[in-house]
């Protein structure tokens, strides 16, 4: 007897025509899934769930737009594919979770505690610096200005600020080598 035809009588609640559908196409329906799928125990599980729903769904075949065997593969192929959507979905929301959860290896306190430390010893550096030297290292890395523009900004000569600028960096290089 052909799928056509069994799948007719299994839609009237024949179990026995839903037994011969069940060996006649179940090869078929795993073959499928498992390209699909995969993995072999969820390709088993999809396979139960697309001839269960067969099972209950039978009704629905209408031998005019198709045979009986792509109606069941088609079946087949979107509960495979939704298998594969699920656990792509899940395996997304776990690692969204998981960063959303996680917590970095180190101290958040004790980095706050050093960086106001260094901070502060910046500080106190820059103010063994005269205040043009100051003034100039602050405008160039705090404030991002070029030499040319801290020399525009203070009206003084270029070659001045550079001076300036070298002195102010060793000095502060030196000071902050008793930080480390």
């Amino acid at each position: 007897m052909e799928a056509d035809e069994l799948l007719i009588r299994v839609a009237g609640g024949d179990q026995r025509a839903f037994e011969d559908l069940y060996a006649l196409v179940s090869g078929p329906v795993f073959g499928l899934v498992r390209r699909v799928v995969r993995d072999p125990a969820q390709s088993e599980e999809v396979s139960q769930e697309v001839l269960l729903e067969l099972w209950r769904s039978a009704g629905r075949f209408d031998p005019g737009r198709g045979t009986a065997l792509s109606w069941v593969l088609t079946l087949a192929h979107r509960r495979a594919v939704d298998r594969v959507r699920s656990a792509r979905a899940a395996t997304e929301r776990e690692q969204r979770e998981g960063r959303r959860h996680h917590h970095p290896a180190f101290d958040q306190v004790a980095e706050e505690v050093e960086a106001g430390l260094e901070r502060e010893w910046v500080r106190r550096c820059l103010d063994r610096l005269t205040a043009l030297q100051r003034q100039s290292v602050t405008l160039a890395y705090y404030d991002g200005y070029t030499y040319r523009e801290v020399a525009e900004r203070l009206s003084l000569p270029l070659g001045t600020v550079k001076t300036r600028m070298r002195d102010g960096l060793t000095r502060l290089r030196n000071c902050l080598g008793g930080a480390a």
